[in-house]
């Protein structure tokens, strides 16, 4: 298996390493689509050991290359306001050619859609909790089941549905790490409370929108994309011709055995590389050089800790935990050497959701995703970090974090000569809040901390070791930062029950 752990490390960090170094490289310019070639490029050296599934493997390293040449025959270049998108085109592309494919498949989520129109009880209370704030901060298309999740309503609605299991999970999958359209529930609703609508009619409405993503999913995110305004490429002309490109690997995808959960995730979660992350917004964001230097020391200590363990891991699951782990140590380091730690910030960014659900009753369904998202990060690097410091107690020596028994390696955060000299970057002698602030930057767009790419490529190579098996989402606590330090949410999580 060491040939395995290799692969899994070299294929995730080559993903990481060329988003960073693109990003270093093009910061402050105009993005053309032309620049996220070099994450294309690595992708392709993607390879398939004797172990893993073929099907699996050419699902992701086809949706890549689909991605790429539709988008770049539609247009060089992606504005800010429509690159979050981009990976939201896929599933609702796929989900069409299974349910054209199979007709079992169609006729259990034609049975979903008719169980939605008959769960307004749920429904309704579930988007009235959106509204007012009641979960706190939430990330509203989770690749788990938290509370005021799309994915935890849907898991509820599934589990009152007379359909195969494997149908089922499929469905799920499709609203979690599978994007079946830029959709998050109780956005309909807001919108239509705010505009004068009754309760009972903003419900009614609420219903229609979640139906009709999974009976028109493709038109469906087209008249998502027409109502949010964007314009940088034909939406529609982008899923057909996707589709086109991609039914031959899915239809293979299908005859293989690979579970459809998987068919509708692993393509979608691996292209936001291409005109998200190599993007514009991140061009612009990364000209701060503390806000780049941080994404470049994590980056480094992943890359370390990785490579330092690879001969000790005993098994596939471990590489991803350890990934994920070094790379929620290095923030949750870097915020304390300005004095913050994560049960701080959770606080503060937990109060400011609130006051923020007050200012903004008609928010974006995604507006706090992010937020919600960083705060687990640093919550789980605090839990390590914290340990190692208690261990190490007043005797010298460096401070060695542990994943799961693995040594994390912070050294690279001291090496970084922008992070050690933060006095370059504001009045120097009272630098003491200037990583915070970056950081604080991130704490909106922390896809290269927590990594994606990096959780992307690893996930294809584990999925592709058990393709009979869904991979989303996530089956387990999230040991959500906001539930476990301000909010009482934990017994409205869905994670024991998911179908």
């Amino acid at each position: 298996m060491v040939e395995l752990y290799e692969k899994m490390v070299k294929e995730a960090m080559a993903a990481q390493k060329a988003d960073v170094e693109t990003i270093k490289n093009k910061r402050g310019t105009k993005f053309n689509i032309k620049d996220t070639k070099s994450y294309l490029d690595v992708v392709e050296k993607m390879e398939t050991l004797p172990e893993q599934s073929e099907s699996v493997i050419n699902l992701h390293v086809d949706s890549v290359k689909a991605h790429y040449n539709t988008l770049s025959g539609l247009t060089d270049y992606i504005r800010p306001e429509d690159d979050p998108f981009v990976e939201h085109y896929q599933t609702p592309a796929i989900l069409e050619i299974i349910r054209e494919v199979d007709s079992e498949f169609k006729t259990s989520l034609d049975k979903f859609i008719e169980a939605i129109g008959k769960a307004e009880a749920l429904i309704g209370k579930e988007v009235v909790r959106r509204y007012g704030g009641f979960y706190g901060p939430t990330c509203v298309v989770d690749f788990a089941l938290m509370p005021g999740s799309t994915s935890n309503t849907i898991n509820r609605i599934l589990k009152t549905v007379d359909i195969p299991e494997n149908h089922k999970q499929a469905i799920l999958s499709a609203k979690s790490w599978g994007m079946n359209t830029s959709y998050g529930i109780g956005e309909v609703f807001s919108n239509e409370i705010e505009a004068g609508t009754t309760v009972a009619q903003a419900a009614k409405k609420e219903i229609e929108q979640l139906q009709n993503i999974y009976q028109n999913p493709v038109e469906a995110q087209a008249e998502l994309m027409d109502n949010a305004g964007h314009t940088s490429f034909d939406v529609r002309k982008y899923m057909s011709q996707y589709g086109d490109k991609m039914e031959e690997t899915i239809k293979a995808a299908m005859d293989d055995g690979v579970h459809y959960g998987n068919i509708l995730t692993v393509p979608a979660y691996c292209v936001g590389d291409v005109s998200h992350h190599i993007a514009q917004s991140t061009f612009n964001m990364c000209k701060d050089d503390v806000t780049m230097a941080i994404i470049e020391a994590t980056t480094a200590v992943m890359d370390s800790t990785l490579n330092k363990a690879l001969p000790k891991f005993k098994n596939e699951h471990e590489i991803l935990s350890l990934a994920t782990g070094s790379s929620a140590c290095a923030v949750e380091y870097i915020l304390e050497l300005d004095g913050f730690n994560a049960p701080t910030v959770v606080n503060l960014l937990t109060q400011r959701f609130h006051n923020f659900v007050q200012l903004n009753p008609t928010r974006g369904g995604a507006a706090e995703l992010h937020n919600s998202d960083f705060m687990d990060m640093i919550y789980r690097g605090w839990g390590y970090v914290d340990e190692a410091r208690r261990l190490l107690n007043g005797s010298s020596g460096k401070l060695v974090p542990k994943v799961s028994g693995y040594a994390v390696d912070l050294e690279p955060i001291h090496q970084n000569e922008v992070i050690m000299n933060p006095q370059r970057y504001t009045y120097p002698a009272c630098a003491i809040t200037v990583r915070f602030s970056s950081l604080m930057r991130l704490a909106d767009y922390p896809c290269l901390l927590t990594s994606e790419p990096v959780t992307a490529t690893m996930l294809t190579n584990i999925i592709a070791l058990n393709k009979e098996n869904p991979a989303s989402p996530v089956r387990t606590c999230k040991n959500c930062a906001a539930a476990s330090l301000v909010d009482f949410r934990h017994h409205h999580c869905q994670w024991r029950e998911a179908v």
